[in-house]
């Protein structure tokens, strides 16, 4: 076997009750659950374990709620001693690979990102934002669209480069709308408007980075034992200044998850590890090489599975 990455999913991939049976049947599953509601002072634990669905989708809840429950999960695999020679997390994942490479506490990150999601949520007011997918059309062809769109008031921008054909884009409603229609008109296969809360990673979030730099200047940042590829840089980064700059400069930039991929297979990584809930990211990672090897991990079954297919490799 080569190099292994950990990679950890971001906002929509969240689901009443994941989890739930690793804090059953693992104590330091339920401690982490645990270190959440004490960290933000409300049952974050009961939220994910019961919802109301429309309770947990909302971004100040999702965010934490994703981010518990992938190192939730961590610990229980933490204990086969399976260690990556990277991480990197899609969105908010990214913090949760920060905690993964022991650059950020948990405690710490947890409070970030319930911060991270309630300024996301004011940066613009309900219904002036947007995003969506274009499939189907290549990211220079793209990125002309938006500019062009954006030079002529209507702001709009590339906001995850996921795997080859997909990209979605982020920004003003009239934004995403102009450029949706010039995308279909330039060829692209399919445009799909995504149901969001607000224009993620646009620059339309930058009220937001400023509010996340006075949080982070609050928490203590490390230097990374294990290398964190960057979602603005598509590249390693260890130096906690630069993971502070990197953290801030992301909620307005665009996630390179296909340059991401790349980087760690030209790296030598050939297992992608996904843990936390849903497999949108192993599916990702094998649009952009097939032959990679994806384990995702979200509940008991799935780890067992994972463990006994790595001692086989």
């Amino acid at each position: 076997m080569g190099k292994v990455a950990f990679i950890f999913p971001g906002q929509g991939s969240q689901q009443v009750g994941m989890g739930q049976d690793f804090v059953k049947h693992n104590e330091l599953s339920a401690a982490v659950f645990k270190q959440a509601d004490d960290r933000l002072g409300y049952s974050l634990s009961s939220i994910v374990a019961n919802g109301p669905e429309e309770e947990l989708t909302r971004t100040e809840n999702t965010q934490p709620a994703l981010l518990t429950t992938s190192i939730a999960i961590l610990k229980a695999l933490e204990e086969y001693e399976i260690l990556p020679d990277y991480t990197a997390g899609h969105s908010l994942g990214e913090y949760t690979a920060l905690v993964a490479s022991k650059a950020l506490s948990f405690e710490d990150a947890v409070y970030a990102v319930r911060r991270r999601g309630m300024y996301m949520e004011e940066a613009v007011p309900s219904g002036e934002g947007a995003m969506a997918a274009v499939l189907g059309m290549e990211a220079d062809r793209l990125e002309k669209i938006t500019t062009r769109i954006t030079s002529g008031g209507d702001s709009v921008q590339l906001a995850n480069l996921n795997c080859p054909g997909q990209i979605v884009i982020s920004g003003s409603k009239s934004g995403v709308e102009k450029a949706s229609e010039a995308a279909k008109e330039e060829g692209a296969k399919r445009i799909i408007p995504l149901q969001v809360s607000g224009p993620f990673h646009s620059e339309l979030m930058k009220p937001a980075a400023e509010k996340m730099g006075d949080i982070l200047d609050e928490l203590t940042i490390i230097d990374a034992e294990i290398p964190v590829v960057a979602n603005v840089s598509a590249v390693p980064v260890t130096e906690a200044g630069e993971i502070r700059s990197k953290l801030i400069e992301q909620i307005y930039s665009p996630v390179r998850w296909e340059e991401t991929v790349r980087y760690l297979l030209d790296e030598g990584v050939d297992t992608f590890i996904e843990i936390g809930p849903g497999k949108v990211l192993s599916g990702l990672v094998k649009k952009v090489h097939r032959r990679a090897t994806t384990i995702a991990i979200s509940d008991t079954e799935s780890l067992e599975a994972a463990v006994k297919k790595l001692k086989e490799v």
